[in-house]
This record gives C-alpha cells, sequence and structure tokens, in this order.
C-alpha cells in the first residue's frame, strides 16, 4: 500500500485494491506536460523547454497543448448523452470497459493491410501484436482494422485500381471512426502510397478553412489532423540458388529470358522464381515496395532506419514497438503529416530516390500524395530536383545487391547522411519523431561501403529520371540508373548524335498482343527497333499495368542482343532494369499520340533535349487523327466490374499522380465538418 513501510512478507494488511499502472503512466505523462509549462514560464523565453522523452529523445514542443482529443466526442460527451451511451455499449462486448473508453486516453487506429491476399505484407499480423503492445504501453487504446488488400502479384488485372480503392476505404475509416492517431502498416508496392494518400487527405483543408469556423469549434477543428505513421513490413532475406543471389522480381525477368530461349523449361522457371522470394516480407530488391518504404523514412513519415531493417529480423518487432510508442507522442504533441509532408520533404525524398536507384513508379506515387496534401509537384520537378544526384546504392536492379546487405550497411539513413554532407538534403525538415532529418541521420556512416557508396565511388554520376517530352506525348519518365554499358554503347555512343538513337517502332496494343507476336519472325524486329506498348494507362487497360519492360525475341536474345529500347503508356515492374520510357501521358486511350502510332514509324530519341518524337509530318497526324475520330476513338477491352467503370471515369493520367480526380478538391473530409453528424 502507499506508504507502508512493512515488508510484504510479513504484511498483514487486509485491503485488495488493485490499481492499473497504465494510469499511473499516464499520469506521469501529464505531470511531465505540466513540469514543462512551468519551466517554459519561469524562464520566459516565449517557448518550451525541450526535455527528453522516455527514451531519451529530445522533442522540439513549440507547439500549442494539444486540443481535446477526438474520440472524446465519442466516448466522453455528456452534450449526447443517447449517442455517448450507444458508442460505449457496443465497443465494451469484447472486453473494453466504460473506464477505459471514458479515460482520456488517445484511441490510436492500426491499419491493418496485411492478410492472406497480401502475402507480402501478411507478416503486419504479427508485427501488429508489437505495436499494440507499444500503444498500450505508452497509455493509449489500439484499435486495429482491416484495409482493402492490395498484392502486386496476385491481383488482376493490376493492383494499381486498388490503390485508389484502398485510399478512398482508408478515408472513410480514419473520418467516421474514433481515432485520434494511425499507424499505416505498409508494404507491398501500393500499400504505401495509399495510406499515406490518406493520411495527407485527413490533414490539409481544416487549417485552411480555420478562419471560417466559429471559436466554439477550433479546438475539435484543430484535432482533425489526425496524426499518422508509417510502419512497413520489411523486406525478404536474400533469395540464393547456392552459387548466387537470386533478387526478387529481378529474377523473374531473367527468367523470362532464360526460357524463351529454351535455356530452362517451366519446372525450373518456377523454382528460380521462387528461390528469390525466401521469406516474409516484400521484395528483396530496389523495387517499387523497397523504394516507396524508403521514402516514406525520407519524407519524415517513418521512425529512422525503419525502411530496410529485413522483415523477419528481431530489430523489425522492436521498431513495431517503438512505432506504436511513437504515435502516442505524436498525438500529444499534435504533430501531423500537414507539419511533415512539406515541399522540402518531398525534395529530400526525390533526391534520395535518386541515390538509391528508386522505382519509375515513385513520381506516379509521390505526387499523389503531394496532390493530397495541397502541393503540386509534377515530374519536371524530379527531373530538376533529382537527375543530378548520383547513383549511391549498389543494389538489384541498379546495382548487385539485396535487402540484407543494404540493411547492414546502414540502410536509408547511410544514403541521407552521405547526400546531408554534400548540401543536397534540406536538413530542418521535421519528421515522425519530432526530430529533423539533420538530426535524425547526420553522422550515419556506411557499415559496408561497396554497398553504400561514397560520392567518390558512385556507380553513376547522374542518376535521377529524365522527363520527356514530344510529338507522342506530354510527359514520360527514362531511369538512366538502370542504362547499362550494352544500352549506352548500342543506343547512345554515335559520336556525332550523342545520348539519342532512331528507330523503326514496333507498335504492340496490350501484353497480349505483345506475348503473342513477339516472336514472330514475320515483324522483322532487328537489334536497331523500339518496342511501343500502348493500351495499357489508366483508362486503357484499366489501372496502368506494369507490362512496358518488354523482352527482345527469342532469335534476337540468342544472338546476344541484351534488350532493346521500350516505349509505352503503361507502368513497368520496380524490379526491371530496363531502361524504359514509360508512364506516357496522355496515354492512347485518353487521346494521346502513341493513339496514332504505326509500326514501321521513325521514332527519335533525344536525352540532352529530353524529347521523343515521332518523323511523321504534321498533315500524316491530322490525317490519322482524323481517321480515329472516325472510327470510334482508340479501343479498349470493356469495364468487367463495377469499380473499373468508376475507376475510368474518375482517375486521371499517370503523370498526375493518377489519383481520384475528384478527391484533389478534398484536401481534407474532415475539415468541412469538425467531427462527422452522430449515426442515432
Amino acid at each position: 500500500m502507499p506508504g507502508c513501510t512493512q515488508t510484504c512478507a510479513d504484511c498483514s494488511c487486509k485491503k485488495t485494491e488493485t490499481t492499473d499502472i497504465e494510469d499511473y503512466f499516464s499520469k506521469f505523462l501529464e505531470a511531465k506536460d505540466r513540469i514543462a509549462q512551468l519551466e517554459e514560464k519561469i524562464q520566459g523565453l516565449g517557448g518550451r523547454v525541450s526535455p527528453s522523452n522516455s527514451n531519451g529523445d529530445s522533442r522540439h514542443l513549440d507547439a500549442p497543448k494539444p486540443p481535446p482529443l477526438r474520440s472524446k466526442s465519442w466516448f466522453s460527451s455528456t452534450a449526447e448523452p443517447l449517442q455517448t451511451s450507444i458508442y460505449l455499449e457496443r465497443y465494451q462486448n469484447y472486453g473494453l470497459t466504460p473506464r477505459e473508453l471514458m479515460s482520456g486516453k488517445p484511441i490510436i487506429g492500426i491499419a491493418q493491410t496485411g492478410s492472406d491476399l497480401a502475402p507480402c505484407n501478411r507478416h503486419h499480423i504479427e508485427l501488429a501484436k508489437r505495436v499494440r503492445d507499444g500503444i498500450r504501453t505508452a497509455g493509449a487504446i489500439a484499435f486495429e482494422f482491416p484495409t482493402h488488400p492490395i498484392q502486386e502479384t496476385g491481383r488482376r488485372p493490376t493492383a494499381t485500381l486498388d490503390r485508389n480503392l484502398a485510399y478512398l476505404g482508408l478515408v472513410e475509416l480514419l473520418h467516421g471512426y474514433p481515432i485520434d492517431g494511425v499507424v499505416l502498416l505498409t508494404g507491398c508496392d501500393k500499400t504505401t502510397p495509399a495510406c499515406l494518400m490518406a493520411a495527407a487527405t485527413l490533414v490539409r483543408l481544416t487549417e485552411l478553412l480555420s478562419p471560417l469556423l466559429d471559436k466554439t469549434n477550433q479546438h475539435a477543428h484543430r484535432n482533425q489532423n489526425l496524426p499518422a505513421i508509417c510502419m512497413n513490413v520489411g523486406p525478404m532475406l536474400n533469395g540464393h540458388d547456392g552459387s548466387q543471389t537470386l533478387g526478387s522480381g529481378t529474377i523473374a525477368w531473367k527468367a523470362e529470358e532464360l526460357y524463351a530461349t529454351g535455356k530452362i523449361d517451366f519446372e525450373q522457371m518456377v523454382k528460380m522464381v521462387s528461390l528469390g522470394a525466401p521469406s516474409v516480407g516484400h521484395c528483396n530488391t530496389m523495387g517499387t515496395a523497397s523504394t516507396m518504404n524508403a521514402l516514406a523514412e525520407a519524407l519524415g513519415m517513418a521512425l529512422p532506419g525503419s525502411s530496410a531493417i529485413p522483415a523477419p529480423y528481431k530489430e523489425r518487432g522492436q521498431c513495431a514497438y517503438e512505432t506504436g510508442q511513437q504515435i502516442v507522442e505524436m498525438v500529444r504533441a499534435d504533430r501531423k503529416p500537414s507539419d511533415i509532408l512539406t515541399r522540402p520533404a518531398f525534395e529530400n525524398a526525390i533526391r534520395v530516390n535518386s541515390a538509391i536507384g528508386g522505382s519509375t513508379n515513385a513520381p506516379i506515387h509521390l505526387n499523389a500524395i503531394a496532390r493530397h496534401i495541397g502541393l503540386e509537384l509534377t515530374n519536371d520537378d524530379w527531373y530538376r530536383v533529382g537527375f543530378e544526384v548520383p547513383l549511391l546504392l549498389n543494389m538489384q536492379p541498379a546495382g548487385q545487391y539485396l535487402g540484407e546487405d543494404y540493411y547492414q550497411a546502414g540502410g536509408c539513413p547511410a544514403i541521407m547522411a552521405l547526400l546531408l554532407e554534400k548540401g543536397l538534403l534540406w536538413p530542418d525538415a521535421l519528421t515522425a519523431n519530432g526530430r529533423t532529418i539533420g538530426e535524425n541521420v547526420r553522422g550515419t556512416v556506411s557499415k559496408l561501403p561497396d554497398v553504400v557508396r561514397p560520392f567518390s565511388k558512385a556507380l553513376r554520376p547522374n542518376a535521377g529520371f529524365i522527363n520527356l517530352s514530344g510529338s507522342l506525348f506530354d510527359s514520360a519518365i527514362l531511369k538512366v540508373s538502370t542504362i547499362g554499358p550494352y544500352f549506352q554503347q548500342k543506343f547512345l555512343s554515335n559520336p556525332r548524335d550523342p545520348n539519342a538513337f532512331e528507330g523503326r517502332a514496333v507498335v504492340f496494343d496490350g501484353p497480349e498482343d505483345f506475348r503473342r507476336n513477339i516472336d514472330d519472325p514475320s515483324l522483322g524486329i532487328d537489334d536497331k527497333c523500339i518496342l511501343v506498348m500502348r493500351g495499357c494507362g489508366p483508362i486503357g487497360f484499366p489501372g496502368a499495368a506494369e507490362t512496358v519492360n518488354m523482352r527482345p525475341p527469342s532469335y534476337l536474345l540468342k544472338a546476344g542482343c541484351e534488350g532493346l529500347p521500350c516505349i509505352g503508356d503503361g507502368r513497368q515492374s520496380g524490379t526491371s532494369a530496363s531502361p524504359s520510357i514509360l508512364n506516357a501521358s496522355p496515354e492512347a486511350a485518353a487521346g494521346g499520340n502513341l493513339a496514332i502510332l504505326e509500326s514501321g514509324d521513325t521514332i527519335r530519341v533525344d536525352l540532352n533535349t529530353r524529347r521523343c518524337d515521332v518523323l511523321i509530318s504534321a498533315a500524316e497526324v491530322r490525317r490519322r487523327r482524323e481517321r480515329l475520330e472516325a472510327a470510334g476513338g482508340f479501343q479498349y477491352p470493356a469495364s468487367q466490374t463495377p469499380w473499373q467503370e468508376i475507376y475510368r471515369q474518375e482517375t486521371g493520367q499517370l503523370s498526375e499522380g493518377m489519383i481520384v480526380k475528384r478527391a484533389a478538391k478534398y484536401l481534407n473530409v474532415a475539415g468541412r465538418c469538425p467531427v462527422p453528424r452522430h449515426s442515432h
């Protein structure tokens, strides 16, 4: 008992009162905040002292005291007693108590993206338990809920359809339920942008509308800016076949070529591809999954060092626990995505993407996240900010190593520290843990200098994306970090026309057309041709499929051809090393000139001028467009589900982030009302 001096062994006390240690922890945090306020008054400096938290980390506490918790309007309001009793009643039926729900502890959502349908993220079913532990230890209550599943390799016709659908669902969940902050469980390619798009949507417009709200609603309104943090599932362990490392995804494109030339059979191909994926987790290459989680960390929306931890490592579970603790601190500090997702943060992410050889899907997703936070980010920004950044990470597909090596070398902080030293990062950008980027990464050193390389030993001097335009499209990107020696020598080394080439177009209308005809000798494809894939954008496919990375015909592969230039209005797997021109906007189905391109046309690509043009006359362009319009426009498959039809009607082009067009005006769905209307 409090104040008792007798030993427990000799205790004759009859009292059996018990206490909840978490209540004491909550009181401790309240007292700590009160001490900070008193220190501020004593010092009279107009800003708070920056004490350490319970883990010894310093925090920036210049923000005003956070408003009342959003969840209180569900569980602690006496203004609508019937409504409050209804909310309290049903949340008790699995063991929660009224005392917990009315205690004033934050309600933290865990957006669960793992399921049997999403094997890359399935490990989150276990990791979420550690997130819960962290939330509980920090004095809050966890509400775990499922999100719409997204799995890159299992979803037909393409998982890109699910990004916007998951985004819409998550916005509704975060807006409509009693959640004060959320842990976004990310991993497979599109789970990360879907979650970040939703988190961004929930935070901005409330700030823009705040002058329009009456004073009685200011506190509740401000708290609609929902604190959020990402927690990645982690990459798989390195793949091996006994003689070499095999990267997930990347090995699939190699196996396809071996199968096409008859060097392996179907069973051998299945085994080879499977060996690249030896454990739980997402791709162990720098595909879209590893890229987007690294960029979430570079943006400041994840704990420093968290993105590269392999899924099976003990550090991944420890990170989950720490993330659970961190989100509670963020709620109490009222630190939100709108404080973190600033233009400097996006420019930091662009430069990190260049340094790691990140996926060509990154511009699509970051441009989308920026639009939902109220910023304009374009493919020209990617060229302007990121092109001259060197390739520092030696990781497949642009390099040699895999995810475990990247983590052991120091992960994203090691890359960012190198960029910081060269003045290529905004050091004062705020991050989820309350520190700046500079404070988080400064002084981090690569432990494996052949994996994370210094500037003096960079794999390429300029590793960003080139944004091309011309008579075929307004915008398309080329990933220069995957331009290998063969492609450089074959297509870009003419001394009379450096970094430029021309070739005869061979046009395919969709991947079925490509697979059916690529090996047909009657097409006359030679090693100077340019393969073109169209009808694979957001409208045409629908959903923009990863179909642009096309292999040469089998007879050219046998003759030693290592690759042909590819152009398309679809996407490309982040695990592919093909230096394709892709994400062409507008797509053929939206009226882009790829729709009038014909096999046999000559295409000129000039990386110096950033142009891609079809070499036909303006009169011929007009004639073909008139003929196309008379035929009813570019033809593409009919929608097969209600969502496919809605998606085609509502989704924008790849260069603009491929977002739901009307969602752009909802920079915060919660901003129109401090809290949603009651349900009864």
